[in-house]
């Protein structure tokens, strides 16, 4: 195939993107000259060209509109004398080749975007590719497609069915508000259906981690369907643990594992914090609460007088750290710890630290946001992530105590 180069004048570029059609008032010569390459390729000639190659010629050219998303393109079609030539840059006004030519550069652009290639990069990768500079504005507002994507998974109900398991979690970015630099909190949330499987439940900007933001999360999920959620993990933010008992009253709150152990840690005396690795493990893997309390005991002695503080967090937070033994042994390596949306918040890490920095809250939601609704699709493809049914025998035998002798052994 024949290579081409587009050329535009580098001013009227820059007088394009601030006009309200620059878009597609710079993208309707760009495919003029693409429609035009293509019939020199398709006839092996250029105009006016005498070559031994040639395979026809040229007949005019017609006028036709192409529907884009970012507006309407005024394209003149290149025809030749055997009617031969199918322009694919052209094809498909209403939804053909065209357009999804069109569209699938639009959404590589966005996928470079979501799998964190800054957006310096994607404009060098679009130069070499299209012969045509664009611009980091015209690239981020290339890539304001994924907000559909976004608000798609974002806005979708949740009542299909209840989710027994919710997990939550939080992450700090920065982003642009208010004249500066400001952290900007991220809730995240996860949960497993009656069906067994693993769900992104949602997200939600807030300028703070307060319990305000986290009632705010809470009541837009149960808004969408959210029910049925008998235990939460989450770490022991005040305000999240409060807003979860609000909304779920009844419910079994378990402290995040990891960090309970981490609090605990960082209030050891150096010395002492491998000593008291060993103790947590000893006390958080234990089979039943009766154990796990004597493990506590144990520790409390042996430490006595060298980790007054650290013993101190310890058993003030050992309750609702083993909460997760009132379960059937199967659920509760998955639900002592938020490492499920630890990970999630990994991935978006990743390709947060290529931005650094958010333009504004939209910005963020929308990386984010399409990070989340990939991982949603690839997460309901998979298998179920647990079966169900011995928590649903062990809570029936737990409000139907006379049933309980039966119940029990099919949970454990």
């Amino acid at each position: 195939m024949a290579t081409f180069e587009i050329t535009i004048d580098d001013n009227k570029i820059q007088d394009l993107l601030q006009s309200d059609q620059g878009l597609s008032a710079l993208l309707g010569p760009i495919l003029n000259q693409v429609l035009d390459a293509e019939m020199t390729d398709h006839l092996q000639a250029a105009p006016h060209e005498q070559t031994d190659r040639r395979q026809g010629y040229r007949n005019g050219s017609y006028e036709r509109q192409l529907t884009t998303r970012v507006g309407t393109l005024d394209l003149e079609v290149p025809r030749d004398r055997e009617g031969t030539s199918r322009p694919l840059s052209s094809t498909g006004t209403r939804g053909r080749d065209g357009r999804v030519r069109l569209k699938a550069l639009v959404l590589a652009l966005m996928q470079m975007v979501v799998q964190g290639v800054s957006t310096r990069r994607v404009k060098k990768i679009t130069t070499e590719l299209c012969g045509r500079e664009f611009t980091r504005s015209t690239v981020s507002r290339l890539c304001e497609g994924l907000d559909e994507q976004v608000n798609a998974w974002a806005q979708r109900p949740l009542d299909g069915q209840p989710y027994p398991f919710v997990l939550l979690d939080a992450m700090q970015v920065k982003v642009r508000r208010q004249g500066a630099m400001r952290a900007t909190t991220v809730m995240l949330g996860v949960g497993i259906g009656a069906d067994g499987q693993r769900e992104l439940l949602g997200l939600h900007l807030a300028y703070g981690e307060t319990e305000g933001g986290w009632h705010r999360f809470i009541e837009r999920l149960k808004a969408r369907g959210l029910s049925g959620v008998r235990v939460a993990t989450s770490d022991a933010h005040e305000g999240l643990r409060q807003a979860l008992h609000t909304a779920f009253p009844g419910l079994i709150w378990q402290r995040c594992q990891a960090h309970f152990r981490r609090n605990v840690i960082d209030q050891t005396p150096p010395p002492l914090r491998d000593r008291m690795h060993d103790r947590l493990d000893a006390i958080l893997t234990t089979s039943s609460p009766t154990p796990a309390r004597e493990a506590l005991e144990a520790t409390t002695d042996a430490l006595e007088g060298e980790a007054e503080t650290a013993l101190r967090v310890l058993e003030a937070g050992f309750d609702d750290a083993t909460a997760v033994l009132a379960l059937p042994p199967k659920y509760r390596r998955r639900l002592r710890t938020t490492n499920m949306v630890k990970r999630l918040i990994e991935e978006i890490r990743r390709r947060e630290r290529v931005v650094r920095i958010f333009p504004r809250m939209e910005a963020a939601r929308r990386l984010i946001g399409a990070r989340c609704a990939e991982q949603h699709e690839e997460g309901s493809t998979g298998r179920r992530y647990l079966t169900m049914e011995a928590f649903f025998d062990w809570e029936h035998a737990k409000t139907h105590p006379d049933r309980a002798a039966t119940a029990l052994p099919q949970a454990a």
